[in-house]
């Protein structure tokens, strides 16, 4: 179904990336220090039929990856955005909003993949060694929520963002589309929900910019970027059959759930 020649080829290309001197370890506490600051600024959903089932499809991608032996953790934050973030160690944030507005189960599967792939590379675990206490819990909470809408809000995070940058560089986003790909591929997965995703946020930007406008300041996305990732699914030549999964009741089911919880109100800044 999928030549084996493309797709070790994908990985060693993706096992170019730049090494990161700090212990696997240290980035481990680091994840988790970061983790226990986000959940006391961030609202989470506390329901275990929704937990339960992203933290499955998570694992499904994050046990086949090179970093299978982390503590994976994958918690639903409960904010309308368009959204999802990761922390080193195995730590990822997931918004309702994402699971809301994805049309099929592989969209979903594709953005967290994408953050299951952040984490694959250590992206920013050195930057987030250096931060200082606070500061990350207010920027993911800026960075997921509209608590900082107001004007002085935005100054918070604008100088929030001059010392816990919610950015990744191009060839981190980049390097992180290529381990999404690969990741749901590896769960079975239809490959081509990530690129869908990505499109259906930037026909979602025309009619509510609003919804997505947290999710292109911290992933900018154009058409190229679409068109990037979908040249890479080409390149595995693959031929879909059954054993891909593309959707689900199950998933549609949990969206349904997900709609009947109420939104957290969340205190400006």
């Amino acid at each position: 179904m999928r030549p084996r020649s493309s797709i070790s080829w994908l990985l060693a290309t993706l096992a170019t990336g730049a090494a990161c001197s700090v212990s696997q370890d240290r980035e481990v506490a680091i994840g988790a220090e970061n983790a226990a600051e986000v959940e006391s600024e961030v609202p989470l959903i506390h329901d275990s039929v929704i937990e339960g089932f992203v933290a499955a499809l998570g694992k499904s991608m994050a046990s086949r990856t090179s970093r299978a032996d982390l503590d994976w953790h994958f918690k639903v934050v409960n904010s309308p955005e368009v959204n999802a973030f990761a922390l080193p160690g195995g730590f990822v944030y997931v918004n309702r909003g994402a699971i809301e507005q994805a049309d099929r189960l592989d969209e979903l599967a594709g953005i967290m993949g994408h953050e299951i792939g952040h984490v694959v590379r250590r992206h920013g675990v050195e930057q987030m060694q250096q931060r200082k206490r606070g500061e990350v819990g207010l920027l993911f909470l800026c960075t997921l929520t509209r608590a900082c809408s107001t004007v002085g809000g935005r100054i918070a995070v604008d100088v929030g963002a001059n010392t816990v940058s919610a950015h990744y560089s191009q060839l981190d986003e980049a390097e992180a589309d290529s381990e999404g790909v690969l990741n749901t591929l590896h769960a079975g997965i239809d490959p081509e929900g990530l690129p869908a995703f990505f499109q259906a946020l930037l026909d979602k930007q025309k009619v509510q910019p609003s919804l997505v406008e947290a999710f292109f300041s911290t992933h900018p996305t154009d058409q190229s970027r679409v068109a990037a990732t979908r040249r890479q699914i080409a390149r595995l030549h693959l031929t879909q059959g059954p054993d891909f999964i593309r959707d689900s009741p199950e998933f549609h089911a949990i969206q349904e759930r997900v709609r009947e919880v109420p939104v957290a109100r969340v205190s400006s800044r």
